[in-house]
């Protein structure tokens, strides 16, 4: 709803809708709904169009923006639709629902009440509650549980149990699982056991137990936990001996992550049985911890996470599965890559007690290396809490006052994310506490674990501190467990355990799963036939959402860019939108949307728009108004909706056009308000003649009116009541207010006793109740008593004005002067007041002006002049103004040098690149000087920097060059400074090495001595053993930058020697030995194996030895080698090579290869064996093979000899290659390789070496058929076919695959057909019916899929619709309808109440047919009739027309006074009709004199300020009905003059008051002064009482003397003004004698008795004209003359006459001081100041 202003609020807007309620006859039914606006709204109930009131079974609770209808004990009679209205002042809104009272069950008629069981305890009318709730258990494999709940409620609750959110009938292996009901003797209520025979270990999670009944539904879940027992339980004859986990037969996958993330491992089985999982690594079994995850995801899968990775954390991870059919395994290779930069210690792992401290330390490379704190994921930040400490390298965090839930991983994290991790256990009694937080989508199963260390107590379980139920919690042993089902938004929150001190907490989150929003209605259309309504139908959205939803209609009003919600509708079909649904009279346009819990479908907008009128009732009316004369009389009244309406005073229309208005000129003032709901009415300052005025409201089906009543009342003061005392200061303004209970009644000033008289300098004002007194400038003369005085009554006002105290704005701190002879000093001080007088004191006697002391005064400034200082004008000043002092201390040097330092010549000697300073100290801080260099003046520049600071002067050189050198001179006036400055180069140095180096290298190793040297040009030169190196090949010298080379690429021992680098003034020396390196053996790092031979082969042996030319000796079994015999002796290069041609028995043995015949040389040996032949054996066994169908087999065996024969075999037959069938030999190794094995190339195959075989089995196991599309869920309509689709990853054979539902094969019915097409596998399902719907799913082997098929009932349709009926008020309507069903029950109702048969409504139903009537019906029955059968909703329109409007009474004859309002009235028979006036037979129009006023029945013709051509004959017609003529008379007005003028003499300044008295009220004067109109201004009031008019002046003039007029028509009065003239003079006079100094401005100011008169200035008796010389300035009584640029030649004697009086100063001219030292002094106390100040 838009708000008509801007500071109305915001308009109501409901936050939650009442929903609709159903209840059994005698239960409670309540609705509630949430509404906001601003103001806050006011909330009403509504049934059947009425205001509901409070009564013994209705109440209306109310909690802030919380309202509800609470309805006790409900009968049949209170169903129906309750609407809920908000309205406030800026505008309303409404909602609706509809309460549903069933009728109670039938009880057995044979029970008396007596022998009738009585409800069970828990289990009363309503919704089921749950007695008792499954309680949470902890077993081991093979156990039997049992699950019991037991719920109440009326009628009795059907039970049924879920797991992990599936049916039972929908878990796979759910065969050991049993229900059984409870037996009526086992207590109240319903209840259901959930048995399980020998639980396994998937038979771990949450079951759920519901309860549901026709009201509502309920749930209880308990978490169940199946362990593996700690040692192997005895051998289940069912079931297979347990499986060993076996090898792995191919390599596993390789996974690597960085050190410090998270590593996910996710495994996905298919069984049945379902299969056990257990996680492996490193061939042991994992349990759960911290850092290890084990959960079951979403989708079914298997996952096990490993949090921030360590080193230690790397290894093979195996993922075990198996049941009793079998197992299989998956595995990964965890590899966790280390960063580079590594923490020098790592966290270690610490314990500590709850409330005591943990201390955690680590280590970082660099003391620099910043790091950061974690707790997990969250981020550490130093506080009491968490201390934390760098010392050093030492990174340290300090846990304080630990709890449980600071038990966790801690991490310690530097810069590159690197991170060390470390565990921290917090001992005490929680042992294991909940995670962090807890993520959960909606509508799933919430858990929650603790484990204590003590069996058996009771803990306590809270959400935000509020206790959680008791049918939550299980507990048992150590572990405690919290189970929520199917969690909702409200159930997120902190869940805290506590136990005794200690808590643990958790955040629990629910995350809303995503659906899909609502479509839109279809076929929206708007229909206008109904004056005042609007008729909106349109169609439910197609396809119809799946949750409940309603529909929000909202309206716009065009020309405004806000849409504002009307209301909301359960159910499609029309509603009729009346005026009263709108805020205000406009053209509105409408849109609806759907909406759900799932969100809100887009708007549809209705085309077209309507022009709605809102009907007004009345809230609070008019009241009878009695006031005091001068008062303001405010009349108001308010309204159900917001709009206009019209106002009258005495029958004549008051404009609503403006916001403030007068009846008439001098009439009644008036000011028309609306906020909101609220119309007022303000008439000011009523006076007694207004008495009994009538004041009336008219709107749109609202008239009222009221009275006006006006009392004299006694006037007295409302303030001051008691005397009040105020002080002031001079020239300040003064205002002195005494207010009056009357308006404009007269008082009279007093000051000391004495009446006051009226000035320039007293003012005495009047405002309606208000006398004010004021001062413009307040003086001291001016203190005393003053009185308000009237009618016996009076105030006083005790005044006091003093002089203001005179305050030192500058300076605030003592000021020290600095000063040499014959400078001038000048001291400033400034006050805050200009014409504060100071007085100047030196060592404490008062300063007298004199030649050599000048006194100053310029504006609030003061100054002390000293023109030509010497040293006895030194002392201490002082400047007093009032009670404040400004402190000087000046201190006059006689000096006779500028220059203090240097006294003499300075000489600096600098080395280029140095940093020179040249310093000249002077005795005065803004001495100015001069550098020189060599006679010419220096500029300023990087490299030459000029520097000031206060009195020294600085030329510094940053980096001196050699062209810098010369004399440089500090000059100022003939005084100098010099300086002379020499810049030399600086000495070379070596600056590495600094000592002698010695190197020791080998033959052809590259030698490289280095030298650096302190500058990068200077030049050095190389010896060696005393003589100049030259450069060759193989000496090369190098040279970059500061640095220098001498290298030798391949040195020799004749390269050694004493090397010497020589910078001129510094040297480096270099001891060069090279030696030759000894033979080694190369490329050996152990010792050759024995070399095995079949004799005649061929036998190489070979080496390599570190030089190519050194000699070897070769040795067999400790004798030399000699060449021939079939051996040889080779060398090549640094190679050497013994060669046997043909191995032989006598070749056997240890041949040694001996560098050098010396004792001790470095050798080789080599061992060489002659073997005997050998026969042909196998290696290697065949290895048994499994593979799945499709998959290649390969069989490999190891033979020797490798050369020798191999059969192969398969069956027995000899294998032959062929196109699946591979033979490949690798040296030793035969390979067979069977491709693409199938199910028949099962069997053994055997390798034949000789005499000599080996076989192994041959597994083929068929490939398990998987589902790639899974089955989707399917909706469909009754009778509708439906397909549910799957395709499978291979293309399996005829029954591989089977559909079921409900866990139960597929009945045999002729609708059912299923077929196969490829991977393609479909079930078809011809014409559904409700008894279809369900689960479906289809299997095969290995896996499985399941769908849900929903069956919604046959769409309901009309074949022919109802029609709009149009009929006379006091006739009957008949409305009829064809539905496509039979025996459809429906609800027949009119503007959105549900009609009942009685007198006036008959209902029919016949078959097909449905049909209204309604009998006798009126104006107030139009509106929206509709059929509403479920979803179905039609409606049409009922028009009822009224009877025609009559005149019940006509108007009548009237006579008037010219000049007085005519009203001519007349009275219908209805409210709501148009009426025609004419006059003389023509039509009336509205004009500012003609109103057209409806009040009620009523009509009235309003005439104002009637005249001779008004007068006439006049008519009223309405329809065909007219009245009338009557003739309306005018009679003549005549004006006279009862009381004339009287003329009035005054004194210029006063005032004159003149009033005259007319015969008529309604009279409008005119004023004259001189033939000049005069105006209502500041000097000028005119005003009315009655008849009376009066004129005042004010502050006169002597212009203003002259004739007086006052004119009210034909008659008219005069008088004469005469005014007084006052003479002019002279208040305030300039001082006698004026001294100015040359160049300076002179002020010369008066001030005479009055503001506007005349002066005049004259020098030496000669009169004075404005120009560029003197300027003359009046400011009201205050004349000054300005004289600019005074020079010598303008002293004299100057005059300033006003009137008879005149007065003269002395004008002297006096020279100042000269202007450079004035600047320079002025300039050097600034710095003095400003240094002061700091």
């Amino acid at each position: 709803m838009k708000a008509s202003s801007g500071d109305q609020g915001s308009p109501p807007c409901f936050l939650r809708f009442p929903r609709p309620v159903r209840v059994v006859s005698g239960a409670e039914a309540e609705l509630k709904c949430v509404v906001l606006g601003e103001p806050p709204p006011v909330v009403v109930w509504e049934k059947g169009g009425q205001q509901l009131a409070a009564s013994e079974r209705l109440s209306f609770p109310a909690d802030g923006a919380e309202h509800g209808l609470l309805l006790t004990a409900a009968l049949p009679t209170d169903a129906g639709v309750y609407v809920c209205r908000a309205r406030n002042a800026a505008g309303e809104a409404y909602a609706a629902a509809a309460v549903t009272v069933l009728e109670p069950p039938a009880s057995d008629p044979e029970l008396q009440p007596a022998e009738r069981p009585l409800p069970s305890p828990g289990s009363g009318e309503g919704a089921p509650v749950f007695l008792t709730g499954p309680r949470s258990q902890w077993v081991l494999r093979g156990a039997e549980v049992v699950l019991t709940c037991r719920a109440g409620g009326l009628p009795e609750p059907t039970l049924y149990w879920e797991k992990d959110g599936m049916a039972l009938d929908e878990v796979w292996d759910s065969s050991h699982f049993a229900l059984q009901p409870g037996r009526a003797e086992d207590g109240p209520g319903a209840s259901l056991a959930l048995r399980i025979l020998a639980a396994r270990l998937p038979d771990s999670g949450v079951y759920v137990c519901h309860a549901r009944n026709a009201h509502g539904h309920a749930q209880a879940g308990a978490l169940l936990q199946v362990h593996q027992p700690p040692e192997s339980p005895p051998a289940d004859p069912d079931e297979a001996p347990a499986p060993v986990v076996e090898p792995l037969k191919c390599a596993p996958k390789t996974f690597w992550v960085n050190e410090g993330k998270h590593a996910k491992f996710r495994c996905y089985v298919m069984g049945k049985p379902e299969p056990e999982i257990e996680w492996h690594w490193e061939g042991r079994p994992l349990l759960p911890d911290r850092r290890r995850l084990m959960y079951r995801d979403r989708d079914g899968g298997f996952v096990l996470k490993v949090l921030y990775c360590q080193a230690k954390d790397r290894g093979l991870y195996v993922c075990a599965a198996r049941n009793s059919a079998g197992q299989t395994l998956s595995a990964v290779q965890l590899h966790v890559k280390e960063p580079r930069l590594r923490f020098t210690r790592p966290l270690q792992d610490v314990e500590g007690r709850e409330h005591g401290i943990a201390v955690l330390e680590c280590k970082v490379p660099n003391s620099r290396i910043p790091t950061a704190w974690f707790r997990e994921d969250q981020r550490l930040l130093p506080c009491r809490k968490y201390e934390q400490i760098e010392e050093g390298t030492v990174r340290r965090l300090i846990i304080h006052r630990l709890k449980a839930d600071d038990d966790g991983i801690y991490l310690c994290e530097m810069r590159g994310r690197v991170r060390t991790v470390a565990n921290v256990t917090v001992k005490g009694p929680i042992l294991k506490r909940l995670p962090r937080k807890l993520d959960v989508l909606e509508g799933e199963n919430a858990v929650l674990l603790v484990e204590t260390l003590e069996a058996g107590v009771e803990g306590r379980w809270s959400r935000d501190g509020e206790e959680l139920p008791v049918i939550c919690q299980s507990s048992s042993g150590h572990m405690h467990a919290l189970v929520l089902p199917g969690v909702t938004r409200e159930d997120a929150g902190e869940v805290t355990f506590s136990l005794g001190n200690s808590r643990t907490t958790t955040l629990l989150r629910v995350k809303c799963v995503k659906h899909s929003p609502p479509g839109p209605p279809i076929l929206a259309e708007m229909f206008k036939g109904h004056k005042n309504t609007v008729l909106l139908t349109w169609k439910p959205p197609e396809p119809a959402p799946e949750t409940p939803f309603i529909y929000r209609l909202e309206r716009q009003e065009v020309g405004s860019e806000d849409w504002i919600q009307c209301f909301s509708i359960e159910k499609a079909g029309a509603v009729e939108v009346p005026g009263d649904c709108v805020p205000s009279e406009g053209d509105y346009r409408f849109r609806i949307c759907t909406v759900s819990g799932h969100g809100r479908s887009p708007h549809v907008v209705f085309h077209g728009s309507a022009h709605l009128v809102p009907t007004a009732r009345l809230v609070a009316g008019l009241e009878d108004v009695q006031v005091y004369d001068g008062e303001d009389a405010v009349f108001s009244l308010d309204l159900s909706t917001i709009i206009q309406g019209t106002w009258f005073l005495n029958g004549e229309e008051l404009k609503s056009n403006e916001p403030e208005g007068q009846v008439e000129p001098g009439a009644l003032r008036y000011r028309i308000e609306q906020k909101g709901l609220q119309h007022r009415l303000i008439l000011h300052a009523v006076k007694h003649q207004d008495s009994g005025a009538l004041v009336g409201f008219s709107c749109p089906g609202v008239q009222d009116s009221a009275a006006l009543t006006i009392q004299e009342s006694p006037v007295h003061i409302l303030s001051p009541q008691d005397k009040v005392s105020l002080t002031f200061t001079t020239s300040e303004r003064v205002v002195l207010t005494c207010e009056l209970s009357r308006v404009d009644f007269p008082a009279t000033w007093y000051k000391d006793g004495q009446k006051v008289e009226e000035s320039e300098l007293l003012v005495v004002k009047m405002d309606g109740r208000k006398h004010r007194l004021i001062l413009p400038e307040a003086k001291v003369q001016d203190s005393g008593e003053f009185e308000c005085r009237t009618e016996g009554v009076s105030a006083f006002f005790g005044v006091t004005v003093q002089d203001p105290p005179v305050h030192i704005v500058d300076p605030r701190e003592h000021v020290f002067v600095h000063a040499i002879t014959s400078e001038c000093v000048m001291l400033a001080c400034e006050v805050d007041r200009e014409d504060a007088p100071v007085r100047w004191y030196k060592d404490g006697q008062e300063v007298e002006e004199s030649d050599f002391v000048v006194l100053e005064n310029e504006g609030p400034h003061r100054r002390l002049v000293l023109p030509a200082t010497q040293p006895s004008d030194g002392g201490e000043f002082q400047c007093v103004a009032g009670d404040e002092c400004a402190y000087f201390t000046v201190t006059i040097t006689d000096v006779s040098s500028w220059i203090v330092y240097p006294s003499g010549k300075v000489y600096v000697a600098a080395v280029r690149l140095e940093r020179v300073v040249l310093t000249c100290e002077l005795c005065r801080p803004w001495a100015e000087v001069r550098w020189t260099k060599d006679g010419e003046e220096v500029v300023e520049s990087p490299a030459l920097l000029l520097q000031k600071e206060d009195t020294v002067r600085r030329l510094v050189l940053p980096a001196v060059q050699l062209e810098d050198s010369g004399e440089y001179l500090c000059e100022i006036d003939d005084e100098s400074a010099s300086f002379t400055v020499t810049v030399t180069e600086p000495p070379v140095r070596i600056i590495y090495p600094r000592d002698e180096v010695t190197l020791i290298a080998v033959t052809l190793e590259c030698v490289v001595l280095m030298c650096e040297l302190s500058r990068e040009d200077a030049p050095v030169r190389w010896y060696k053993d005393g003589l100049e190196v030259e450069e060759s090949e193989a000496l090369v010298l190098e040279r970059d930058g500061p640095r220098c080379r001498l290298v030798l690429p391949a040195a020799q021992p004749e390269d050694g020697g004493e090397f010497v680098c020589d910078a001129g003034d510094d040297s480096a020396f270099f001891t060069v030995t090279v030696t030759e390196p000894p033979v080694q053996f190369l490329a050996l790092e152990t010792t050759p194996s024995p070399l095995c031979v079949a004799p005649g082969e061929p036998v190489v042996l070979s080496c390599e030895l570190s030089r190519a030319g050194a000699p070897v000796v070769w040795s067999h079994n400790g004798r030399p080698v000699q060449e021939g015999e079939g051996l040889e002796l080779h060398a090549e290069g640094p190679r050497r090579v013994l060669c046997i041609q043909a191995a032989g028995p006598a070749h056997a043995g240890l041949y040694t290869c001996q560098s050098g015949a010396a004792p001790g040389a470095p050798s080789l040996s080599f061992t060489v064996q002659v073997a005997e032949p050998l026969l042909v054996k196998l290696v290697s066994d065949l290895t048994p093979l499994t593979v799945h169908e499709g998959d290649d087999a390969t069989f490999r065996c190891e033979v020797s000899p490798p050369d020798a024969d191999v059969t192969w075999l398969r069956n027995g037959a000899v294998v032959t290659p062929g196109p699946q069938v591979e033979m490949a030999q690798n040296g030793s190794s035969r390979i067979l390789t069977l491709r693409g094995c199938q199910l028949g190339d099962a069997g053994t195959v055997t390798l034949r070496a000789g005499s000599t075989a080996t076989s192994a089995r041959l597994h083929v196991r068929e490939t398990e058929l998987l589902f790639l599309r899974r089955l989707q869920d399917v909706r469909a309509e009754e009778g509708q076919d439906v397909c549910l689709e799957v395709e499978t990853g291979r293309v399996g054979a005829a029954g591989a695959v089977r559909w079921v539902r409900g866990g139960q094969p597929l009945p045999h019915d002729s609708r059912l057909s299923m077929a196969q097409d490829g991977h393609i596998h479909r079930l078809f399902i011809h014409g559904v019916i409700l008894a279809d719907q369900g689960t479906y799913g289809c299997e095969s082997h290995h896996d499985r899929t399941l769908a849900r098929l929903s069956v919604r009932p046959r769409q309901l349709r009309v074949l022919r619709p109802l029609e709009d009926v149009t009929i006379s008020e006091g006739g009957s309507a008949t409305f009829q309808l064809e539905l496509s069903q039979e025996g459809v029950t429906g609800e027949w109702a009119r503007g959105g109440v549900r009609l009942y048969p009685g007198p006036k409504c008959h209902i029919h139903s016949d078959g097909h047919r449905h049909r209204l009537v309604l009998n006798g019906l009126g104006l107030a029955d139009s509106g929206c009739v509709s059929f509403t059968a479920d979803s179905l909703r039609c409606a049409a329109r009922l028009i009822v027309r009224e009877v025609p409007v009559t005149i019940v009474r006509g108007p009548h004859d009237l006579e008037v006074t010219e000049g007085d309002t005519a009203t001519f009235e007349c009275e219908l028979s209805q409210a709501l009709a148009d009426v025609t006036w004419e006059k003389d037979g023509n039509a009336l129009t509205p004009s500012p004199r003609l109103r057209l006023q409806a009040l009620g029945t009523r009509r009235l013709l309003q005439l104002r300020r009637c005249g001779p051509s008004d007068a006439g004959t006049y008519s009223c017609a309405v329809g065909t009905a007219r009245a009338g003529p009557v003739r309306l008379t005018v009679r003549e007005r005549t004006v006279a003059v009862l009381s004339e003028l009287r003329s009035v003499s005054a004194r210029e300044g006063d005032g004159a008051t003149f009033e005259c008295t007319v015969s008529e009220v309604e009279t409008t004067g005119r004023w004259e002064l001189g033939g000049r109109p005069l105006r209502p201004g500041a000097r000028v009031r005119i005003r009315q009482e009655g008849k009376k008019h009066i004129l005042v002046l004010s502050e006169l003039r002597a212009e203003d003397a002259g004739e007086v007029r006052f004119q009210a028509g034909p008659a008219q009065s005069l008088a004469l003004l005469e005014v007084e003239a006052l003479p002019l003079q002279m208040c305030r006079h300039p001082p006698r004698e004026k001294t100015v100094l040359v160049g300076r401005r002179a002020v010369l100011e008066v001030t005479v008795s009055r503001s506007g008169g005349h002066v005049c200035w004259l020098r030496e008796g000669a009169e004075l004209c404005p120009g560029d010389k003197y300027e003359m300035r009046s400011h009201g009584p205050t004349h000054s003359l300005v004289i600019h640029d005074v020079r010598p030649e303008d002293q004299g004697t100057y005059c300033c006459q006003a009137g008879q009086d005149s007065t003269h100063t002395r004008l002297l001219v006096e020279a100042g001081p000269a202007k450079p030292l004035v600047h320079g002094l002025r300039c050097m106390d600034k710095q003095f100041m400003d240094k002061q100040a700091f």
